[in-house]
């Protein structure tokens, strides 16, 4: 005898209720995403084996570039703003309480002090084409010295980095290293890629 075929029926499932659920993870997860500022130059660093991660805050990070070119930076807009006003009260200057709020928003400085009231004067657009010469940190001008002194007085939780592109000079490098030793600095990371094939 033949077996009746039980016809089989679509089943409804109503998605607006996972699709409310999608729209609102990815409303949150762009909402809470922090973006990565824009950085006046780009390092590449040398690789090592070292899995160690530097904090996201409480940071004073020091970048040479392939040319040699020194860049200061220090975490928080806060403390931006605070070592500002110290190093322009050393050096004599003033700058306008926008100065300082656009000094603030600056990830990284690769201006020399008699360039950065000029620099801060320019429109955003105009300041991501100005070339940076770098900060000075000869015998003769050691500005880094200077950055470095007001960023530790500033924030003295911070960790110092050194992130120094590949092909940099090795001089400029001796220069930013005496300079931290001259301020009895003698323990700082290093910033390096994790080589290919590191588990």
């Amino acid at each position: 005898m033949a077996k009746v075929k039980v016809p089989r029926k679509n089943v409804m499932m109503d998605m607006t209720a996972m699709c409310d659920v999608g729209f609102l993870l990815l409303t949150f997860f762009i909402l809470t995403t922090s973006f990565k500022p824009d950085e006046p130059i780009t390092v590449d660093t040398p690789t090592s084996t070292s899995k160690f991660q530097l904090p996201e805050n409480d940071v004073i990070l020091i970048q040479v570039n392939s040319e040699g070119k020194i860049f200061f930076g220090i975490d928080g807009q806060p403390n931006r703003a605070a070592v500002l006003d110290k190093i322009s009260q050393k050096y004599g200057m003033k700058f306008t309480d926008k100065e300082k709020y656009d000094f603030s928003l600056l990830s990284t400085i690769g201006m020399p002090m008699s360039g950065i009231k000029a620099f801060l004067q320019k429109e955003p657009f105009e300041r991501k084409i100005i070339k940076q010469p770098g900060i000075p940190a000869d015998s003769t001008g050691n500005e880094l010295y200077d950055w470095l002194a007001f960023a530790r007085t500033t924030n003295p939780r911070a960790r110092i980095a050194v992130k120094g592109d590949r092909s940099s000079h090795y001089e400029v490098m001796k220069n930013v290293i005496g300079t931290l030793q001259a301020q009895n600095v003698n323990r700082f990371n290093l910033v390096t890629g994790l080589e290919a094939g590191t588990k």
